[in-house]
């Protein structure tokens, strides 16, 4: 009844099956590693962040921020100090900080390079408002606070709206800063340990691409992607199976139609 399985037709299925399935399953579980790894390095990353900031308690002074760009993994949350004198002051709305909607006052500083760099001086809790916000001191001054990596649209909580009005920005980056200034930017930001004029000190945050960002979550989605494909290969090759072997035993109880008897008939010789 079964021998329909030994013609090549159903060697080449059941080769595709045997070779598909665990390829479905080796993907899913490759995606879920991957997934995985991106908690790891988000639990890791928010450690370095908090034993940074214990560190940084012990050491006041902080490092030069030259010794400490270009930021990565290991640099991302250092105390970093800078002196020049501030310029341009921007609102970065929809910031949340202690579970309340507000926004940072970020503020470009002039160093001694000539290079700008931008200062977030703290947080206010409300809508964006110039009025709200406090100016910057006058003359030279010398920061110091955490040192971030320029932020993505649509990672850490950053906002990936647009169209927002002059003298706000969505992300802190240089490559945002570029269009708003003329100034030459470091692709680095910092934010005050202790911030200005009333304001809340803005927290630092992991770096990016250790987060459950969307990439994460994707890597999330394919595995069940690939673990159901594996599953409706098997489904297809029953559902395939179950009709040739209906077909084979129809065929031997010749249940099957006559093929000739769907032929016109023949009119008889005159």
């Amino acid at each position: 009844m079964y021998r329909f399985l030994l013609t090549p037709r159903w060697w080449g299925i059941n080769v595709f099956v045997v070779l598909a399935i665990p390829f479905c399953i080796f993907m899913g579980s490759w995606q879920l590693g991957r997934f995985e790894d991106r908690v790891q390095d988000h639990e890791s990353a928010k450690e370095h962040v908090k034993e940074q900031a214990s560190e940084s308690a012990a050491d006041a002074e902080g490092r030069p921020l030259g010794s400490l760009l270009p930021v990565d993994r290991e640099t991302s949350g250092e105390q970093a100090t800078a002196t020049g004198r501030y310029g341009k002051q921007l609102l970065v709305p929809d910031r949340e900080l202690d579970e309340k909607r507000g926004f940072y006052v970020l503020t470009l500083l002039r160093t001694d390079s000539g290079k700008s760099l931008p200062v977030v001086r703290g947080w206010l809790p409300g809508d964006a408002s110039d009025a709200k916000a406090p100016a910057a001191p006058k003359g030279e001054v010398t920061v110091k606070g955490a040192l971030q990596a320029s932020e993505s649209p649509g990672s850490n909580g950053v906002s990936a709206a647009g169209g927002l009005p002059d003298g706000q920005l969505g992300a802190i980056s240089s490559a945002s800063l570029v269009n708003v200034v003329r100034d030459d930017l470091y692709d680095a930001w910092i934010t005050l340990d202790k911030a200005d004029s009333g304001m809340k000190a803005v927290p630092a945050t992991a770096p990016n691409n250790t987060g459950l960002d969307l990439k994460a979550f994707q890597n999330l989605g394919y595995t069940g992607e690939w673990f159901v494909f594996a599953g409706f290969v098997v489904f297809m090759w029953f559902r395939l199976f179950r009709r040739e072997a209906e077909f084979a035993r129809d065929a031997r109880l010749g249940l099957l139609p006559d093929p000739e008897s769907d032929s016109e008939p023949v009119a008889p010789p005159a």
